[in-house]
């Protein structure tokens, strides 16, 4: 019987989906991770939370270029017995800490292809957190104080390096409806309102892995 609540959130950048993390968390009186995967990994793995926070979430290829010009090529991986690509050692780092926070507690968890690590556990929602590119573009330039064309060029870079970077590690692509629970645009409605739709479902899919 599971007693923990988990919810997974991926997201376009410019969506909302780290401020929907953030409120749902605290809504639901759980702990959220975003960066702070990092720290853990980090902590766990040995690795410099300087070099993971380096390729946090980037394409594979700019990863795995960055990780051989700064750290030498592939290196003897802290625990795992084997030679691997920093790239490599820092996905598995990060896996290894998402696993064991959804042992340990209730937690939302934005990205890091959360929703592939925890696949196939019935006490988890995966979300997939979407807009418009006129409403993405709209939020990035009034939170990053950017210009149009910035906030575009931002728009398209990190999101073909989320896409890069789910696609290579998760074997499957990256905002695909078959591997969430809930496909959720921002467009028209207030962040609190998506926050008691998820929360409900969450809720309702907890339930019936008690059950079950």
């Amino acid at each position: 019987m599971e007693n923990r609540m988990i919810i997974t959130i991926g997201r376009e950048y410019g969506s909302g989906g780290r401020e929907l993390g953030e409120m749902l968390a605290k809504r639901l009186g759980i702990a959220y991770y975003d960066k702070e995967i990092l720290t853990k990994a980090a902590q766990e793995s040995g690795i410099c939370e300087e070099v993971m926070e380096a390729h946090d979430e980037k394409g594979a290829l700019s990863s795995l270029l960055g990780a051989t010009a700064s750290m030498g090529g592939a290196m003897t991986g802290v625990g795992f017995g084997m030679q691997m690509p920093m790239n490599q050692r820092i996905f598995q780092a990060q896996f290894d800490a998402i696993t064991q926070l959804a042992q340990e507690e209730s937690c939302v968890i934005v990205g890091r292809c959360a929703d592939y690590v925890l696949r196939g556990r019935p006490n988890v929602t995966h979300v997939f957190v979407y807009a418009s590119q006129e409403h993405k573009v709209e939020r990035i330039m009034r939170v990053e104080g950017v210009e149009e064309e910035k906030a575009r060029e931002l728009i398209k870079k990190t999101d073909k390096q989320r896409r890069s970077y789910y696609n290579f590690y998760a074997d499957g692509n990256w905002g695909m409806r078959s591997n969430y629970d809930l496909m959720l645009r921002t467009d028209g409605h207030s962040l609190e309102e998506l926050v008691e739709l998820i929360a409900a479902y969450a809720h309702i899919k907890l339930e019936t892995a008690r059950q079950g």
